[in-house]
């Protein structure tokens, strides 16, 4: 496994023996070349044919990702459609508040570097038991003293340190540190995920859009045949059973437009609520195949710095430097804890000339700590720190291997869907062949209805599997962007970060004026 940085271990070895690609190198031989025996080296280049989207796309050695890979669809509603949800959506954001809170804590532990000051003021009035102590300093000479119950007024400043000789802030800095990495992978994550999911709802809804258009042009052909069947009925040519199994057929086809019908309605649904807004706030954009385009020039290989682009794997990897840190905390809970304090201030039975050199006090002391004896709670802490460091290694190894799949399924998916749509087309132009052939039977009074009602069944099917192929194309195009960590390593500006108002539901983008974020 390749090293975690910063993740030194106290007190003991650890050793986590996996065998995790060290360098997007090695994960490309994997891709390319696969086990022997099991699959074909990957081709330079998909297949192709004269479908729209059906030109071939290349794998390019070492090709980077621009960090707006979704602009190569060339769609103008795309583009404004995931700027939009990159602006409103709500999960998006909350990641990106998650962040900020995290940064607080790790804010919050490096005070710990520094001694508490603390000021205190404390006046009470009280009285005492003459019986077991005298009243301050009551005298016959000083009878002013002598009042019980009396006023006491206190003004201290209380200082106190306590070294970090073994290193329990600074481990536990270093854990909530990376744990803020973690996070910040997170909204990297959020980030990706959001603007593939994008991507691949409006490619659904295109292809919905494209199922239906192709079911209503098969309707019109099939109210089409039959107004001819039933005028050669009424001329003696077509027999009452033709016609009444062509209006079954036509009433077939008919009924797969609802479901059809439904699924656009969902999807619309689901990329308002990407856009975070609500369905009855409907995207304004609409999606068409026609008006998407297939990236030509794809990564074949990944990049040597895979394991530092993928942000689920730098996220496991930022939980993994955190447990090793936990480790470090555990052991110094071990040892001992040296801590040094001082108070000193003024004290009076008057608040008048309570600031004065006569009434001052002060303190010094030391103090040196250390458990004896805890039931070995500390011990068994200790193990479970070791027990959550192995957890997180192994988490780690399976979410590199993870995303080696997730690239490697990619690029064979593209492969694949080149060839589907191919043998796609060459199904629809044969079955659209054979479809107009049996339609011109019927035109001219040669009716043969079970030889039409096949060919209008298959030809159905082959002009829904070409759609289905050009989407699949699409949507898998995206799927590689996103297996390959989006580009976002290449963001000049990050995300907008805003603050919602709970009352009024409103949003304003949050001002750093410091740079704390």
């Amino acid at each position: 496994m390749a090293a975690v940085k910063g993740t030194a271990v106290p007190s003991m070895n650890r050793i986590v023996t996996t065998s995790v690609p060290a360098s997007g190198a090695g994960v490309s031989a994997v891709i390319s070349v696969g086990r022997e025996g099991d699959q074909e080296p990957l081709a330079p280049r998909t297949s192709s044919t004269d479908a729209p989207t059906g030109r071939a796309q290349r794998f390019v050695q070492g090709r980077d990702i621009p960090q707006e890979w979704w602009r190569l669809f060339k769609s103008p509603a795309l583009n404004a459609l995931i700027e939009r949800a990159l602006q409103n959506n709500p999960t998006l954001q909350g990641t990106m508040s998650a962040l900020r809170a995290a940064k607080e804590g790790v804010y919050a532990q490096q005070g710990r570097y520094f001694p508490l000051v603390q000021a205190n003021f404390n006046p009470t009035r009280q009285r005492t038991a003459s019986v077991l102590a005298p009243v301050l300093n009551c005298t016959p000479a000083t009878p002013q003293l002598c009042a019980n119950p009396f006023d006491l007024y206190t003004a201290q400043v209380l200082v106190s340190y306590t070294f970090d000789v073994w290193g329990l802030n600074r481990r536990t800095v270093e854990s909530l540190q990376a744990r803020a990495d973690a996070q910040r992978f997170q909204v990297e994550a959020a980030y990706l995920a959001l603007t593939a999911n994008v991507v691949v709802a409006a490619v659904t809804e295109a292809a919905l859009r494209g199922q239906i258009d192709a079911t209503n042009d098969l309707i019109a052909a099939n109210k089409k045949m039959l107004d001819i069947l039933r005028r050669q009925l009424d001329t003696g040519f077509a027999n009452r059973s033709e016609v009444a199994a062509q209006e079954a057929a036509l009433a077939q086809v008919e009924a797969t437009l609802p479901p059809l019908r439904k699924a656009l309605a969902l999807q619309r649904d689901l990329l308002a609520a990407l856009a975070g807004g609500y369905p009855s706030e409907g995207p304004r954009e609409t999606f068409k195949l026609a008006n998407l385009q297939l990236p030509q020039d794809l990564p074949v290989s990944l990049p040597s710095q895979l394991i530092e682009q993928r942000p689920d794997v730098r996220f496991a990897e930022e939980l993994l430097h955190s447990a090793s840190a936990e480790v470090g905390v555990a052991t110094a809970n071990m040892l001992p804890n040296f801590t040094i304090s001082a108070n000193g201030g003024y004290i009076n039975t008057a608040l008048a000339g309570l600031i004065s050199p006569a009434n001052s006090f002060w303190l010094l002391a030391g103090n040196a700590t250390h458990t004896v004896f805890d039931g070995f709670s500390l011990l068994h802490q200790l193990r479970g720190s070791n027990a959550a460091y192995d957890q997180a290694a192994w988490a780690y190894k399976s979410t590199v291997v993870g995303a080696v799949q997730n690239v490697t399924d990619a690029l064979r998916a593209l492969q694949n869907d080149a060839d589907a749509l191919k043998a796609a087309r060459d199904f629809e132009r044969a079955a659209k062949i054979s479809f107009d052939l049996a339609r011109q039977q019927v035109e001219a009074g040669n009716a043969n209805i079970l030889l039409l009602l096949t060919a209008q069944s298959t030809y159905l099917q082959s002009v829904i599997q070409v759609v289905q192929a050009r989407a699949a194309r699409l949507a898998d195009t995206a799927a590689l962007f996103q297996a390959l960590g989006g580009g976002w390593w290449n963001r000049v500006v990050p995300p907008t970060e805003k603050i919602l108002n709970v009352g009024t539901g409103d949003a304003a983008i949050l001002v750093d004026k410091y740079n704390f974020y």
